[in-house]
Order: structure tokens, then sequence, then C-alpha cells
């Protein structure tokens, strides 16, 4: 589950930038830099807001940098959206022109978020989104079946007639993921004190971010009541005493490819496919699409797609 309640940091004083104040008046060109700082708040990459960028100076360049911001209607849009079809002598595929309508959306729903026009022109806009190949998910009995593996790697050869030692990291490993959803560069970042061990049957962990932009992603996710039993062994056999798992990405790759391959699944189990499966999982068990956004880390702008796509994984079988 996910928990919004973070416990305080220390940090030194950070000076403030005086936001851009706009209004109905402003001319287009200014809200575009006052959009631009509030994505470089957010968690957007560089390239994501370059791209926003490029679509919105497209839009100036069609309705004119001086326009005021506010009297922009939907109809401009619409004869926007008309004019990168058919009058701007570019071609525009169907993918170029659904990501230039995400940008006029995105766009006009935060200034009418934030008060700066009494409403949004580009709500009312549609475009069907590109599909995009499903990703891969672990079905229950497979779930089951990946853990049964890593169980047994866990407690070695029983009859000690082989040379397998116990290896409690695999079970670690996949448990967390299917448990959290956590990212790769997520789970890399995980150190011992991100760990909240105080309530014997409630294991937490504090997903933590160093760059103040991504404060906001910053959560805290139950773990399964089992998993610090299986922490304190795993901590005896790897001789861990700061980074949960002190060792490269590609090595933890290696582990999931082939704990899945001892468990005769038929396709590489992966990070992305355990954040999947959890997702997928939370999903079917009842788990608010805002909760699950949040579990997950998801900006609003990323959960459009994401959300999309876990519906329909979650969806029963017709």
């Amino acid at each position: 589950m996910f928990d919004e309640k973070l416990p305080p940091r220390i940090s030194p004083a950070q000076p403030q930038a005086e936001p851009v104040k706009l209004t109905t008046t402003t001319p287009i060109h200014a809200a575009f830099g006052g959009f631009r700082e509030h994505m470089a708040r957010r968690d957007l990459t560089e390239n994501t807001i370059k791209s926003f960028q490029y679509d919105l100076n497209i839009l100036g360049q069609f309705v004119g940098q001086s326009r005021p911001v506010g009297s922009i209607s939907t109809k401009d849009l619409d004869d926007f959206i008309e004019w990168l079809l058919h009058g701007r002598g570019v071609p525009c595929n169907q993918k170029s022109l659904g990501r230039r309508i995400t940008s006029l959306k995105v766009f006009f729903a935060w200034l009418a978020d934030t008060g700066v026009i009494p409403s949004d022109p580009a709500a009312p806009l549609v475009h069907k989104p590109v599909s995009t190949p499903l990703p891969d998910i672990l079905f229950d009995a497979q779930v089951e079946q990946l853990l049964a593996t890593t169980n047994m790697l866990r407690h070695g050869d029983p009859q000690g007639a082989g040379e397998r030692k116990p290896d409690a990291r695999p079970y670690l490993l996949v448990s967390l993921l299917l448990t959290t959803g956590i990212k790769k560069s997520e789970c890399m970042a995980l150190v011992l004190n991100h760990l909240d061990l105080s309530e014997p049957e409630a294991p937490a962990v504090w997903i933590r971010y160093g760059d103040a932009r991504h404060r906001h992603k910053e959560r805290k996710l139950k773990l399964d009541a089992a998993w610090p039993r299986v922490l304190e062994e795993y901590k005896a056999q790897y001789k861990i005493s700061d980074k949960l798992f002190a060792c490269t990405a590609r090595n933890l790759e290696y582990v999931l490819r082939d704990v899945g391959q001892l468990a005769g699944l038929p396709k590489p189990v992966s990070f992305e496919m355990l954040r999947w499966t959890c997702a997928v999982r939370d999903s079917r068990s009842g788990m608010s699409a805002e909760q699950l956004r949040h579990k997950l880390g998801l900006s609003k702008v990323t959960w459009e797609e994401a959300g999309a796509k876990i519906a329909k994984l979650a969806a029963p079988a017709l």
C-alpha cells in the first residue's frame, strides 16, 4: 500500500525564485516561459520539457506569440490541429499529432488549474493515441511458480546432496519488486536505513530521492510480513552493511533472468515485468487509480498512458 505521510527532512533552506505572475492578458510566449518553470519543478526529464516546448512553439507560430493566452478558444485549437494536418506543409503523422494534442491539454489544463484562465479550451479536444504493445506480465500461477523457485534457492539443497548453498537474494529481490512495484533505479538506490522495520507485522520501505525536484515522488510502501526474516538471512550471506544491493543493476538483471529460467517461465523475467505485474495485481485487488499512480511514483502525464495499459491488463478475460 501507499502511505502519503513522509517524515520531515532536515535540509538547508533553498532560495525560491519568484514565480511568473500570469493573467488572461499575458502573451502566450510569456505563458510558455511560466509553464517551463512549472515543468522544471516536476519530475519531467529535460527531453520531455524540450518536446513540450517544441510543440507549444508551433502553436505560438500559428496564433501569434503575442496573442493573449486568455483569448485562445477551442475553435482556435481545432483550427490549429487542422492546420497541422493539412495547412502547415510539414507531414504530421498520428503519433506526432497525438503528442501535440497532449501538449495542448497539459498546458491549458495547467493554466486553468492555476486560475490563469477561467476554463480549459483544450479539454474538448479528442485524439486516439497510437497503440503500443502491452507489457509482459506474470499470471498468478507464474507468480507462485517464481516465488516457489526463489524460496527453494533460499533454502539451498535440503538433502545436502548437492553443492547449492542457501541464497536468500533471489527471493528478497523478487518479493520486493512484486510487492512494491518500484523501478530498477529506485531499487538500486535503496540503503538499509530506508527500511522501516519498527513494526514487525507491518514492515515498510521509504523510496527516497536526493534531487529536490523529485521529492514529490518519495513515498512509503508496505512490504510482505515475512520479508524482514528473509532480509536477515540475506544480510548474513552477503555481509550487507549499507546499500541493500551492493552490486550492479546488470548483476540483478541476471539474477531475475536466471531465476525465471529455473522456474520454467516462457519469457525472461525483468524489473519492468515485475513492476507491471505488481501494478496489475494491485488494480485487480481494488486499489484506486490515484493510489496506484502514487504507489508507482508516476506523474499525471505519465499515468495517462500507463493507467490505460494497467486497466486493460487487469480487465477480466471475456
